[in-house]
């Protein structure tokens, strides 16, 4: 005959109680430790995008620091990560351009500028100082870089970016392929008003190099059309 007491069943209730709250506890804060973990992991082996990390803290570094060797905006990003059709799409959005969507057409350019070696600042400052970013130009002719305009025609193209294209094309064979690399050596032969084109050109290369347009007026000298190319000339 078994001797044993029954199982009083309030008592048992309250002991599975125990246990299964015991039990959950521990899975939660298994969880958790394993989530905190699998995130560090994440943060140390993949961080913030290099690119976004830069243009918060280093292209408008012109803006707090006043020592131009230490200004690197521009440098840092094309070594980590390319920030520079950011940087013409910035530019364009600030001077209202109907290049749109700017995002968009500050790659065009960036690509552009890398087929034909030419840093891609010079583009965009021809085209602000020709069209003020393509608002004057022939109408239908795509033509924003003053490209082939003159008394007896127009140079028409079928696209924006066909105008770019040929530009750039031309840029690079007559005139940085014969030694024309400064801003106002190519004025000489690219315009009639030298002195304005040069000083214009060169304001616009430098508030994109900035990040600023205080610092374009102040910091502006007779850029290299190949300083930030991406294939250095000899």
């Amino acid at each position: 005959m078994c001797n044993f007491a029954p199982i009083n069943p309030f008592r048992y209730t309250k002991v599975m109680k125990k246990i299964w709250s015991a039990l959950i506890w521990l899975s939660i804060t298994t969880g958790l430790v394993l989530t905190s973990i699998a995130v560090f992991h994440l943060n140390f082996e993949y961080p913030q995008n290099p690119m976004v990390v830069q243009e918060l803290q280093q292209v408008s570094i012109g803006a707090n620091n006043q020592d131009e060797g230490q200004i690197q905006g521009i440098q840092s990003n094309i070594e980590l990560e390319d920030g520079r059709a950011e940087i013409v799409a910035n530019f364009l959005t600030q001077h209202n351009s109907p290049l749109t969507p700017h995002d968009y057409y500050g790659q065009v350019l960036v690509e552009i500028a890398d087929r034909y070696d030419l840093d891609f600042r010079f583009l965009p400052a021809i085209m602000m100082e020709e069209s003020n970013l393509c608002k004057n130009i022939p109408e239908g002719s795509y033509n924003c870089l003053g490209f082939g305009i003159h008394s007896r025609s127009t140079l028409g193209f079928d696209s924006y970016e066909a105008g770019f294209e040929r530009a750039a094309s031309e840029l690079h064979a007559n005139y940085v392929k014969q030694g024309r690399i400064k801003v106002s050596e190519i004025a000489r032969k690219y315009t009639a008003s030298v002195e304005k084109w040069t000083n214009s050109v060169n304001q616009w290369m430098a508030e994109m190099k900035y990040d600023d347009r205080r610092l374009g007026l102040e910091k502006k000298d007779d850029a290299s059309v190949l300083e930030y190319a991406r294939t250095e000339q000899p």
